[in-house]
């Protein structure tokens, strides 16, 4: 079996919200952290996760590189 992607978040700054979104017809809220300022979450896409809001000023790891989201 193949291992899932995941993405690791960096939030820079307090207040950074991870949100996860589910899969099927109808896409859900399923799961929210908040992170502070130097804190490091470690997510993975599931079969029940599709998606990933992420709210606030982070920087974020995966696969296909390097993002830093603004807001």
């Amino acid at each position: 079996m193949a291992q899932p992607d995941y993405i690791i978040i960096e939030a820079e700054e307090d207040g950074v919200h991870v949100i996860g979104l589910t899969r099927g017809t109808d896409t859900k809220f399923h799961h929210s952290e908040k992170l502070d300022a130097g804190e490091v979450m470690i997510a993975q896409f599931t079969e029940h996760t599709s998606a990933m809001k992420i709210r606030g000023k982070a920087t974020i790891h995966s696969a296909h590189g390097v993002v830093q989201s603004k807001k």
